[in-house]
């Protein structure tokens, strides 16, 4: 894998937001800009974002991310601008739980094996504050945006 710039300057309180596409300047624009609005009920917060943008994170998977992101131990949840992110209408970002997953004996395990977590789903930009903001208070689990994303029928999380 090729060494990757660290991520310096996010506040614990940022949702990280790290571009892996760069196909679609207009797109990348229009998510940054969905990501600057306010948020909550009555868009009461202000967004808090860290946006990683440099090509040397061009076209790196989900766990080559995830390698990185996890040097950061204030960090719960990344989010994944990827190609997808910007060939969709909602430009769903792709959230990835940043937790590790826990070697389990199959001898022993195999049920907790088979019935794993979901580790991603995806999310609308509006999406990534609520998100980000209840994993870091652990107000909310994972599985449970992920539940909500996979019960839309876009598989996209909006909001609760």
């Amino acid at each position: 894998m090729k060494a990757l710039p660290e991520i310096l300057g996010r506040d614990e309180f940022d949702a990280l937001i790290i571009r892996t596409d760069y196909g679609d300047e207009a797109a990348w624009q229009a998510v940054v800009a969905d990501l600057a609005q306010p948020w909550g009920d009555d868009g009461e917060f202000e967004p808090s974002v860290h946006l990683v943008d440099n090509p040397a994170w061009a076209d790196l998977t989900s766990d080559e991310v995830l390698n990185e992101a996890r040097r950061d131990e204030n960090l719960s949840v990344v989010f994944l601008a990827d190609r997808v992110t910007m060939q969709s209408a909602h430009r769903a970002l792709l959230a990835l739980d940043i937790t590790e997953e826990e070697e389990l004996d199959p001898v022993y395990y195999q049920e907790l094996i088979d019935s794993r977590l979901p580790r991603e789903f995806r999310t609308v930009p509006a999406g990534v504050h609520d998100v980000h903001a209840n994993l870091s208070i652990a107000n909310v689990d994972f599985a449970e945006f992920a539940e909500a994303a996979f019960a839309d029928p876009d598989r996209i999380y909006r909001s609760f």
